[in-house]
């Protein structure tokens, strides 16, 4: 079983990664696009320099690790807005594809904890549901796996015909050998995790200034949330 978890920044996909990361059964990958994303583009994301000179900058040589099995199974955290046009994707139509939501409230406030010069391209929603109607799949929200983790893991087992692993509730603390060198600005929360955090407070309020931001975001992931697994 190869999994491609797509979903946007800010959006519990780390823990995620660890909570299957930490089953026997798979292995996985983070963001393997996110080298040639910033090599095509050239956009200056934190670390920028360190990510395209440690991970692989070709996106058909990515394409080609992606089609590779785990141990038995591969679990993979992409982000949509990484898939570029000219970038392949043809890999990922034989995945079991999920795709991960968090209130984009929640997400613009957390992403401009770490990252001031934000844009509606930056936190992928639009992206997101343009990848969700090439691919199909499942549709869970963050806010209901940090409510009842254990339910919701085991729905999105069911739904995908994998069998439920409590070692997916907890991990070791600390950094992990697949973590993506960006792992240093993005990760110091989920390092000091061992599971998943609970129930969120209520959404953050925004300034003005990010006002935009939300009333491009908030009709994708209500569209999206409709359709998101219970």
């Amino acid at each position: 079983m190869r999994i491609a978890m797509w979903s946007g920044p800010r959006n519990l996909s780390t823990a995620m990664m660890y909570s299957f990361g930490n089953r026997s059964d798979f292995a996985v990958m983070d963001e393997p696009f996110y080298a040639p994303y910033l090599q095509a583009t050239g956009i200056d994301h934190p670390m920028r320099d360190s990510i395209v000179q440690t991970h692989e900058t070709d996106p058909d040589k990515v394409a080609l690790a992606c089609q590779t099995g785990g141990t038995p199974h591969l679990y993979m955290k992409h982000m949509p807005h990484h898939m570029i046009d000219g970038f392949p994707l043809k890999w990922a139509q034989d995945c079991i594809n999920v795709h991960l939501i968090r209130h984009p409230a929640r997400v613009i406030a957390s992403y401009a904890a770490k990252w001031d010069a934000l844009t509606s391209y930056d936190i992928g929603f639009a992206q997101q549901w343009e990848m969700y109607e090439k691919l199909g799949g499942v549709i869970i929200d963050s806010t209901d796996i940090r409510a009842d983790p254990e339910r919701m893991l085991r729905a999105l087992c069911a739904a995908i015909d994998l069998p439920f692993d409590p070692a997916m509730l907890a991990w070791p603390a600390g950094p992990r050998a697949e973590d993506g060198v960006w792992a240093q600005h993005w990760y110091h929360a989920v390092h000091k995790s061992t599971g998943f955090a609970g129930s969120e407070d209520a959404l953050p309020e925004l300034p003005q200034s990010r006002a935009a931001l939300l009333e491009d975001a908030l009709p994708v992931y209500e569209k999206m949330k409709q359709l998101a697994l219970r």
